[in-house]
């Protein structure tokens, strides 16, 4: 790794895995040390290839439906949640379940049942199809309405303008949220917040990291998956701090070497679900053709960690094929 004149990178602190992805991947991890394979997961457990790509080796199989699994099985729920009829159909399927939610979005999910109960009308700030936003309307679909942007405002219809109420996805652009917030507060003036912001801790400190050295990066990679939403919002927030341009790679040999012309700075993050493995290869990269000299720009302390899920404390091979023999069904398959 070599250093020319001028050229440097400025890498983000703090960066990649959030103590919600960190707590999920690992929870796939323990399962399949203490199970064995297979271990289904509904959805992938973060948005991101590699760690998927990984987790399939070891003997996680991905599924998108909860009626792909074979009865007497244990499926794993993502760390974005799931409805409770998600829930219900693991039921139904006599398959024993491990919930690698991240509390977080736990939160929000508490949040959207208790003001539902209390008959407000709740306006879920997110993206459409993103699986947050999908689980957390699933907790109270006749009270829950999405607003995706400030652009959806105008059409937002409510009961009774004095109880409203707005809740958002996690991983979304914090200004980007609040823009919609203050469009919100503007046509129902009685709006309620939720009681802490959801925008979650990891997203907000990311986001700010990117901020400082936006303004003096020329260009910005962004290791992280396209159906990150996180790391999506990274590159947007890049672009809105000053780089002159900012893109998404998955891996270094992504990375398009035209993008180094003219550029003396070189900002680098990587999105809440991204192992640092990759990030090291970025640097690698960049160290090759002279951006060696590496300063930080620290944003923020993280030190919060997450207990791993209750349900890893018991036998879950023996209680997935008490609940398939209890049913009818004819134990675990696919092992």
């Amino acid at each position: 790794m070599t250093a020319s004149p001028g050229r440097r990178v400025l890498l983000a602190a703090p960066r990649g895995y959030c103590a919600g992805v960190d707590r999920a991947v690992i929870a796939v991890e323990k399962a399949l040390e203490q199970y064995g394979a297979p271990i289904y997961v509904r959805h992938e457990i973060v948005h991101n290839k590699y760690v998927v790509q990984t987790l399939e080796k070891k003997g996680a199989v991905f599924v998108e439906r909860t009626e792909e699994v074979p009865p007497g099985n244990i499926v794993m729920f993502s760390a974005h949640g799931v409805a409770p009829v998600v829930h219900e159909e693991a039921a139904q399927g006599r398959l024993a379940t491990i919930d690698a939610t991240c509390p977080l979005v736990t939160k929000v999910h508490k949040e959207a049942v208790r003001y539902a109960k209390e008959d407000y009308d709740i306006l879920l700030i997110g993206h459409e199809g993103h699986e947050e936003v999908i689980g957390t309307s699933g907790e109270a679909p006749e009270h829950i309405q999405l607003v995706d942007g400030p652009e959806d405002v105008a059409k937002v219809e409510v009961r009774d303008p004095s109880k409203v109420v707005w809740l958002s996805q996690t991983t979304l652009s914090v200004d980007e949220t609040m823009e919609t917030v203050d469009a919100l507060k503007t046509k129902f003036p009685g709006l309620v917040s939720p009681p802490s912001d959801d925008i979650c801790y990891a997203t907000q400190n990311r986001q700010l990291a990117v901020k400082q050295m936006g303004a003096e990066a020329e260009l910005v990679i962004v290791v992280g998956s396209r159906n990150s939403s996180n790391s999506k919002r990274l590159v947007e927030v890049a672009k809105l701090a000053g780089a002159r341009e900012a893109y998404l790679v998955d891996f270094a040999d992504e990375i398009d070497e035209a993008w180094l012309e003219g550029v003396t700075t070189v900002g680098v993050t990587s999105g809440a679900s991204v192992p640092e493995v990759l990030v090291e290869q970025v640097l690698q990269w960049l160290g090759e053709r002279g951006y060696g000299d590496v300063e930080i720009v620290k944003a923020a302390e993280e030190s919060i960690v997450f207990s791993l899920p209750k349900e890893l404390r018991r036998d879950l091979r023996d209680e997935a094929a008490a609940l398939a023999a209890e049913r009818g069904g004819s134990g675990p398959s696919g092992e």
